[in-house]
């Protein structure tokens, strides 16, 4: 990847309905080889262009951050079944006490509560979670791409 897809990114994330038409006015390229870019970076599955929804504003009143323990020999298969719940919106592994993170968007409490109880927990190898309720979304963005990718680049070797 180069600086021209860098640059594209970042304005898609921007606006992901931005024209191919602006991202090349914006970077200096024709419409044609900002088309091109971009469906190589669909298809490689380095960006998806989707819509960010607000929780709150959807009607979704009890988002919540949940930190999962797991078995270590069902972390694959425990991750895969959670994954495929329709409440869960983002599902990370990490290093530290817990082994999965995920973010929910439930309609309100009872429906968090029947979420971790009748559905999360009862995923095999699902040993402990500890969950917080989302009370205000302060900022709802991906971080610049292209900034990230200029410290990047500016840092020393």
């Amino acid at each position: 990847m180069d600086r021209l897809d860098y640059e594209i990114l970042a304005l898609l994330q921007e606006d992901g309905r931005r024209s191919f038409t602006e991202i090349g006015k914006d970077t200096g390229y024709s419409e044609g080889t900002i088309r091109k870019r971009v469906t190589r970076l669909v298809d490689e599955g380095v960006i998806r262009i989707i819509g960010l929804v607000d929780p709150h504003l959807a009607g979704f009143d009890a988002p919540a951050i949940i930190q999962v323990a797991v078995a270590p020999p069902h972390l694959e298969e425990a991750a895969q079944t959670i994954a495929h719940f329709p409440e869960v919106s983002y599902l990370l592994m990490v290093s530290g006490e817990f082994d999965l993170i995920i973010e929910v968007r439930c309609h309100n409490r009872e429906h968090l509560a029947s979420f971790i109880r009748d559905n999360l927990q009862r995923v095999p190898g699902v040993q402990r979670t500890i969950s917080s309720l989302v009370l205000h979304t302060y900022k709802l963005a991906e971080p610049s791409i292209l900034d990230l990718w200029e410290k990047v680049a500016e840092a020393p070797a």
